[in-house]
């Protein structure tokens, strides 16, 4: 497929289209608008009630009904047509299997999205907190409204297990405490005065940030009285459930029974890797061994959360500059890549895509768990590359930058988990290619993360299938007890994070493998192009042509590069 410039490129009607969607869905989602820098909206939420997620469905419906009497002005729009077919065609089989009302978990659903929008929110003027003070006065009705879903769900006899009930209940629990986030936000801000807060907008933050917390703190009451002595016991969703919510975030529907056999195999392939790296770092060590050997390096250990930011950020800005001009092409308006500890201690590390005009940047966020305060530099270099460059930062920043190539949609909305974190992975091993995991103990951490993933394939099919256990792992079917110490063996990760990873992939099923799986269909597809390109095949062109693509699902993109 032949993309036209950017600069000649006029916009079409199915461009129209996917644009007033995405128009729909930022009056529908105003903290999409200020994920993305839009003002106009900076007080607001979703409804999160049933009728607010009706009103979504339908405007996928509508938009579904444009595009069918459309055609295809040239491969942009065919791409367009594709992803969008795929994407909003799924968002209604979603829609009517009810469990978009029953949306819980410990990591990516309402209970954490209402709070997490305040960390997108600019915080350098009088203007900025006041938004922040409106939005915290409408914490409520958005819990309210997220309620009144969860009963719904309920009553259809769709609630989620009873361990993601719990650890939702802990992390509302938090927020909801005297010292918790929103009061500590409001406090915070009344004590510095780098914004110069009138006295009456500090008292009114402090008064919100109190209804907020109130409102949290009747999420915790009806999740304890109502929705917990109704969550089933079993974590395990089963095919028609996990079928559904693998296309989700893969954008493909694959064979589940060969993915999983897929997945046990490269678990043993990595490993067999790591062993030659540990015999690297030490003649006849174990794996464990040479972790112990990297571990116990002072020249590899950071000791304090602005020790870790400052290493993130050399770290990143050195890719940045390598990489530009040479691997990539990363115009200067995308060089700029901010790393922070995030507000949060749930764990994890993530990235949030700059604003449409870049006067807020990418950023990589790290959670760091309460009472962990020393960090390996080997096991987290790859992850720098995961979540920055050439990782998600280039990924979603490139799409952001495409603004006279990519209709809105195709920018901003649309966004496939197997295609974005595969791409992250497969930027891990690219580095590795480009030689800048050549020291033993970076290449250790590569393979780690790398291992983490494949293991997750494994457990995250064979938990909610209940498939069996390879006889390398044990034997019978797949729990969450025997897929704990499975995970335990394989995830190089304190025991809080543990806990944390164990918890999301019960809770979040099919998101977890997309990674590993992600990987798998980004380098098969690259491994076909070159097939089919011969001597002619540049992987820089290669790279740069997927990255002008968006994000889309695995099956688009697949249609986009080879067909």
């Amino acid at each position: 497929m032949t993309l036209p410039s950017p600069a000649t490129r006029a916009a079409t009607a199915i461009d129209h289209v996917a644009n007033t969607y995405t128009e729909t869905l930022l009056e529908l989602d105003p903290g999409f608008a200020t994920a993305l820098g839009r003002p106009g909206h900076e007080s607001e939420y979703r409804d999160h009630s049933p009728e607010g997620l009706k009103a979504v469905a339908q405007a996928a419906r509508e938009t579904l009904e444009k595009l069918a009497a459309l055609t295809p002005a040239d491969d942009v729009d065919k791409v367009t047509l594709h992803a969008m077919n795929e994407r909003l065609g799924l968002d209604l089989e979603l829609h009517a299997s009810g469990w978009v009302l029953a949306d819980l978990n410990n990591i990516a659903s309402p209970a954490q999205e209402i709070r997490a929008i305040f960390d997108l929110m600019p915080t350098a003027s009088v203007a900025d907190w006041e938004h922040i003070s409106a939005r915290l006065a409408n914490v409520p009705g958005a819990v309210d409204g997220y309620v009144l879903s969860l009963r719904a769900g309920a009553e259809r006899g769709l609630v989620s297990a009873r361990r993601q009930v719990l650890a939702v209940i802990e992390q509302c629990e938090r927020h909801a405490a005297a010292d918790g986030f929103f009061v500590t936000l409001a406090r915070d801000a009344a004590a510095t005065d780098h914004a110069e807060l009138p006295a009456q907008l500090t008292t009114a933050l402090l008064a919100n940030a109190e209804l907020a917390r109130a409102g949290y703190e009747s999420l915790v009451n009806f999740l304890r009285q109502e929705l917990l002595p109704l969550a089933p016991a079993n974590d395990a969703v089963g095919r028609e459930r996990y079928a559904l919510a693998s296309r989700q975030f893969l954008g493909a529907a694959v064979d589940l029974e060969e993915t999983y056999a897929w997945g046990v195999a490269e678990l043993d392939r990595i490993i067999a890797e790591q062993e030659i790296v540990a015999n690297t770092i030490k003649p006849g060590a174990s794996i464990a061994e040479a972790k112990s050997i990297l571990n116990a390096d002072p020249a590899r250990q950071l000791h304090g959360t602005e020790a870790l930011t400052q290493w993130m950020q050399e770290l990143s800005n050195a890719a940045v500059n390598d990489l530009a001009g040479t691997q990539f092409d990363i115009p200067d308006i995308m060089r700029a890549l901010e790393c922070r500890i995030a507000p949060t201690q749930d764990g994890g590390i993530y990235y949030t895509g700059p604003s449409e005009d870049f006067s807020r940047p990418g950023r990589m966020w790290w959670s760091v768990p309460v009472g962990e305060d020393s960090f390996t530099t080997w096991a987290e270099t790859t992850t720098v590359y995961h979540e920055g460059v050439p990782g998600h930062h280039l990924q979603v920043a490139t799409a952001t930058y495409q603004s006279a190539l990519l209709n809105d949609w195709r920018r901003n909305v649309c966004w496939v988990s197997g295609h974005g974190e595969g791409w992250a992975l497969y930027a891990e091993r690219l580095m590795d290619d480009l030689g800048y995991l050549a020291d033993p103990g970076d290449k250790m951490g590569m393979l780690d993360g790398q291992r983490m993933r494949a293991a997750r394939v494994v457990f995250d099919i064979g938990v909610h299938l209940q498939l069996q256990i390879p006889a390398s792992w044990g034997s019978g079917t797949w729990t969450p007890e025997t897929g704990y110490d499975f995970l335990a063996a394989n995830l190089d990760i304190s025991a809080g994070q543990l806990d944390f990873e164990f918890n999301r992939y019960l809770g979040w099923p099919g998101q977890a493998p997309s990674y590993k799986i992600g990987q798998r269909l980004w380098e098969e597809i690259r491994d076909a192009r070159a097939a089919r390109d011969g001597v002619a095949f540049s992987l820089r062109d290669f790279h740069t042509q997927a990255l002008n693509l968006g994000s889309v699902g695995l099956d688009t993109l697949k249609v986009a590069l080879l067909d």
